[in-house]
């Protein structure tokens, strides 16, 4: 019997892996007209890459639960580990408008940290339970604002920080929006403290200006 060599073997997986996973993104730019750029490709290369290296034991073998990717009858795709039919462990999905997920994977839905990638060019990186963000995460918009907290039920709930163009809001979050007691730090100094309801300044706030005076607003 000829000897087989387990690195030429997992090489080889991967190849096939990383070929897949071009004629993947290949299809979307056809069928949806899909901007997916070069260094799109390079980066989800890399982290499969990455990912299916982490997974290989001390003897240098794939483990077990290989890389399989699966098309779904509405356009989405997933590559990565599967249990029992199911994507458990470490994987990506790509939506068909052009989201991706790329991390940890449990059930069949995205459970753990992980990194979703929105087709407009906003960023989410944190934590996920079944399907939603929850848990502590960073998000990042295109237009530069970002979150960094906690988030319930895929929404901000919890304390965190939010960065604006004239300042931050560090405090406590409800339902997507600031509510509850809150800090604002303006640009030029300011600095404001008070009350928060869904989004809104409520009763008293104190105002400590960058000239050292205190003023006091109330909200109704």
């Amino acid at each position: 019997m000829q000897e087989k060599n387990i690195n030429d073997e997992n090489d080889n997986i991967l190849t096939k892996v990383i070929n897949n996973l071009k004629k993947i993104i290949d299809n979307l730019k056809l069928t949806k007209n899909l901007d997916a750029t070069i260094n799109d490709i390079n980066s989800i290369i890399q982290n499969l890459d990455s990912i299916v290296k982490n997974n290989k034991d001390p003897n240098n073998n794939i483990d077990k639960n290989s890389y399989q990717t699966e098309t779904y009858n509405n356009g989405d795709k997933y590559i990565g580990q599967i249990i029992n039919d199911k994507a458990e462990g470490n994987g990506i999905y790509i939506f068909r408008n052009g989201d991706r997920y790329e991390g940890q994977f449990s059930d069949d839905k995205f459970n753990g940290k992980g990194t979703y990638y929105y087709i407009d060019g906003d960023k989410y990186e944190g934590e996920f339970k079944d399907d939603k963000r929850d848990g502590k995460g960073l998000y990042i918009s295109k237009n530069g604002c970002k979150y960094e907290g906690e988030y319930k039920n895929d929404k901000r709930e919890g304390k965190g920080i939010m960065y604006y163009e004239d300042g931050n809001y560090q405090g406590e979050f409800k339902n997507d929006k600031k509510d509850g007691k809150g800090l604002y730090y303006y640009k030029n100094g300011d600095r404001e403290m008070g009350d928060y309801s869904n989004g809104k300044k409520i009763g008293k706030h104190i105002l400590l200006k960058n000239n050292g005076k205190i003023e006091i607003k109330e909200y109704i």
